[in-house]
């Protein structure tokens, strides 16, 4: 009898997932077709396709979704916004039933996709400004590449200070006293990688010093900038939120030289049973295209698209490492350890989902 359910328990197991090591065949297409050409073999597909997309407000990748179908008439993009940790297992569950309807996964969870390519889900796929993408945003097999770089930088209120801050020393000053908005950090990992970088260069003094300012605690990082934006608030900065390189006329974006600030490329993928592979591989030319990386108004995966103004190269800008957010994702260990720590010193995340929260 245990040796029926065993045969049966592996028969499941195998029917979800498989390790692909040593099956060899893991060379990428390369694409060579003009983006007009795929945009054709798009609409002939059927012109839809459908992407989940971390983040942690639904209107977050409105602005992608506009782009995408003005540049391609006929073509429709589904956008899921979610915060990655839960898009994540959703796909788990849809990849292990055989009910898979996504195309093409923006996340995060950067520790995800080695795994997926591990047991054969993802596409290997090159578009075609792959090559242009910094070696490190990118795997060897293209089986997924960074498509945007997100940054924690220092967001202030024009209006609510006399002067912005410039390094994390700033954030203690008397006059931010009441007015700073962060992330719980034991709700996101991006948010968690800053505290661990910020204290393991400044101390645990640094932390207590700002615990001593009353920073108002939220979920999601989009919620800072709501916060910083409304008229009715006293909320004046933040280094838990990213809004690009440019200052608007209400906020202004500063970088420290001092201690370090996240960044990351957002990892893209196309699953290789995508219901839509044509119009997923449509997306993903466009977002790796000149045209759009020219656009998102911060540093470019591309290595030959130049920073915004006034800015270096991603990849020289001492006070930050792209790469090292996805070895600090990657141990799961230690991530949890330090969710716990800050649990302990500012509570569990309170509050609805940012998604729902209509703030």
């Amino acid at each position: 009898m245990l040796r029926t359910i065993f045969s049966a328990a592996l028969v499941v197991a195998g029917s979800c997932a498989y390790d692909t090591l040593v099956k060899f065949d893991g060379a990428p297409i390369q694409e060579n077709r003009t983006i007009e050409a795929i945009y054709h073999a798009a609409l002939e597909e059927g012109g839809i396709v459908t992407c989940w997309h971390g983040g942690d407000e639904t209107n977050q990748q409105d602005g992608l979704k506009e782009a995408f179908e003005t540049r391609f008439p006929g073509m429709t993009l589904n956008i899921t916004v979610d915060v990655s940790k839960y898009h994540d297992g959703n796909i788990d569950r849809q990849l292990s039933t055989g009910g898979l309807y996504v195309d093409s996964i923006i996340l995060q969870t950067l520790q995800d996709y080695p795994r997926w390519d591990q047991e054969g889900a993802l596409l290997h796929y090159a578009p075609l400004n792959f090559d242009n993408t910094h070696p490190a945003f990118r795997d060897i097999r293209a089986a997924w590449y960074g498509v945007s770089i997100f940054a924690w930088t220092f967001i202030s209120n024009n209006d609510r200070l006399s002067e912005g801050p410039r390094e994390f020393a700033d954030f203690l000053k008397p006059e931010f006293k009441d007015k700073l908005v962060l992330t719980y950090p034991n709700d996101d990992d991006a948010v968690l990688y800053a505290f661990d970088l910020i204290m393991q260069e400044f101390g645990y003094e640094w932390f207590e010093k700002l615990l001593q300012q009353n920073p108002r605690w939220v979920r999601g990082t989009g919620t800072p900038l709501t916060l910083l934006n409304a008229t009715n608030s006293t909320i004046a900065a933040t280094f838990t939120a990213g809004m690009g390189l440019s200052s608007s006329e209400t906020l202004n974006v500063t970088i420290p030289t001092k201690g370090s600030f996240v960044t990351w490329p957002q990892r893209a993928a196309i699953f290789k049973d995508a219901p839509h592979p044509e119009s997923a591989k449509l997306l993903h030319n466009f977002m790796l295209s000149y045209e759009h990386q020219n656009s998102t108004g911060s540093w470019s995966v591309l290595k030959n698209v130049p920073a915004p103004a006034g800015y270096p190269g991603i990849m020289d800008v001492p006070s930050t490492n792209p790469v090292e957010f996805e070895r600090f994702m990657g141990d799961r260990v230690r991530v949890e350890r330090l969710k716990l720590f800050f649990e302990d010193k500012i509570g569990t995340p309170q509050g609805l989902s940012p998604l729902i929260d209509d703030l």
